[in-house]
């Protein structure tokens, strides 16, 4: 998930967005969650969200939501989204 957060001036400030973020979708989904890309940008992250299971219809179940949840929480600082399976 690629986020904008035009409304952060500094890096606490977008810490705490994510930070936010990565713990609801932690405890609502159960899944992993970690920030993975412009760690150094303030106004930008990069956070990536992992389900592993043995049915791949139940994961993307899982994802959808997850996705659906973050565009609920983040309206338009959700800007792209997008998944690989492995």
């Amino acid at each position: 998930m690629e986020l904008r957060i035009e409304h952060a001036h500094s890096l606490k400030e977008k810490r705490h967005v994510v930070k936010s973020l990565k713990d609801r979708l932690r405890g609502k989904f159960n899944i992993s969650v970690s920030e993975i890309e412009d760690q150094d940008l303030h106004n930008s992250a990069v956070i990536a969200a992992a389900v592993v299971s043995p049915s791949r219809a139940f994961a993307a179940k899982v994802l959808e939501a997850v996705e659906d949840e973050a565009a609920g929480l983040l309206g338009p600082m959700l800007v792209r989204t997008g998944t690989e399976w492995l």
